[in-house]
């Protein structure tokens, strides 16, 4: 299963899904372990850390200082590693509507965390553009 190159495809087949909860981004220093009860939807490392995006009741209860609220919505379209512009034509609406988001790729799908406080507005632009795209 190598997932959809096509852009047109993408853009007019996604399905965004807008996930429960609320999600921060934290770090944790060099050689620090994972703090019990942590689950991250995603962990990546860097020379300065590790990035972790957790519930935010999750990073509280670890006494983890999050930063950046945001909810997170699945782009629900098994979308290739290779696609090329998927994510560029998505965050070039987004950044119109002056809206920040860190779009994250998986093998299946491409998640986009987007500030928390406007998250139905992200839904919005981006099922207004799939509808576009359909023609």
């Amino acid at each position: 299963m190598t997932g959809e190159t096509d852009l047109q495809r993408l853009l007019a087949s996604m399905t965004p899904q807008l996930l429960p909860g609320v999600h921060v981004f934290a770090t944790l220093a060099p050689g620090v372990a994972m703090p019990d009860g942590l689950d991250p939807v995603m962990q990546f490392r860097e020379r300065e850390g590790t990035t972790l995006i957790v519930p935010e009741d999750q990073a509280e209860a670890a006494g983890l200082a999050g930063t950046f609220r945001c909810r997170m919505i699945t782009l629900n379209i098994h979308s290739s590693l290779d696609a090329v512009g998927f994510l560029a034509a998505i965050t070039t609406r987004l950044a119109a509507a002056g809206m920040g988001v860190n779009p994250v790729s998986a093998f299946y799908h491409d998640h986009l965390f987007v500030p928390a406080d406007r998250a139905k507005e992200a839904m919005e632009i981006l099922t207004n553009l799939a509808e576009h795209s359909r023609g």
